[in-house]
């Protein structure tokens, strides 16, 4: 009797029950299973959550910091440029003079090739401070007389500083910045003198409440007796004795969180030339 052949046709023609065509007998389980773990695992690199550095925020890589810097720096190069059109000559002079001495020194011990590197590298770090240097006085006369500046400098301060811009102020731009640090409260006033003392008063009478023995400075922008230059405010600022610890710092903010009260209509930060000024002046500023 000839054999017939079976008809069942139960059995799945599809890819899950052969597997993928041309693969090898026996492994369509292995090949749906392997199919399906890179998408399993792809699914959870997309889901996993980015390292967050110290300040919450996700962590930035090296190389993309560095990119950031040096961009900054190049624009504050170029701002700084066109109101001091000398700056790259003096610059080349700083290079030149500082190498030219650490190579003198490398010659008169007998080793001019083992002191070039070190030449260079000082060359360009007095180029560098002079840079700064500069970019920081442009700035500064860029603002100066200008309502908010005193906030600027402020808020371009190192350090742990918590900077409330205009917490007071009047209808001809008088205002005073409430600063707190380790010293404990610093009220900045800048405009008129008398108006600003009674803008100052007034803010102390409002705060001391909340602060209790915190000690409370009082500072007054402006060229005149008793006051602070706006070049050196920063100075001044960060050379008052720490009266606080960090905790009484936080604990402090939190109180001094809860004052509620109007904030008049005081600019954050002057407009030099019609523009905001630039965060790349500020980080140099900081070097």
């Amino acid at each position: 009797m000839a054999r017939s052949r079976s008809t069942d046709t139960s059995a799945p023609a599809g890819a899950a029950g052969r597997g993928p065509a041309g693969a090898p007998p026996g492994r369509g389980t292995k090949g749906s299973t392997a199919v399906g773990a890179p998408a399993a695992t792809g699914k959870g690199r997309r889901g996993r959550k980015p390292k967050l550095g110290k300040d919450g925020q996700p962590k930035v890589s090296r190389l993309a910091k560095l990119k950031r810097q040096a961009g900054m720096i190049r624009q504050a190069y170029s701002m700084t440029y066109k109101n001091d059109p000398k700056l790259p000559w003096i610059m080349l002079i700083v290079f030149v003079a500082v190498a030219g001495v650490v190579e003198l020194v490398g010659i008169l011990l007998s080793s001019p090739f083992l002191f070039l590197p070190f030449a260079i590298l000082l060359g360009l770090l007095g180029a560098m401070i002079v840079f700064g240097r500069r970019a920081q006085g442009s700035a500064y006369r860029q603002v100066e007389g200008r309502p908010g500046a005193a906030s600027w400098v402020l808020e371009g301060m190192r350090g742990d500083w918590r900077v409330s811009s205009g917490v007071a102020g009047n209808r001809e731009l008088d205002s005073v910045h409430r600063v707190l640090g380790r010293p404990g409260i610093v009220l900045v006033g800048e405009g008129d003198p008398q108006r600003v003392r009674s803008l100052i008063a007034a803010e102390k009478r409002r705060i001391a409440k909340v602060v209790g023995d915190t000690p409370i400075y009082d500072v007054t922008v402006g060229d005149g007796e008793g006051q602070v230059p706006l070049k050196k405010l920063s100075a001044h600022v960060m050379k008052l004795p720490r009266n606080l610890d960090g905790g009484e710092v936080n604990a402090l903010g939190k109180r001094m969180s809860a004052l509620g009260g109007p904030r008049p209509p005081v600019p954050g930060g002057p407009l030099p030339g019609g523009r905001q000024m630039s965060v790349s002046q500020r980080q140099v500023r900081r070097r």
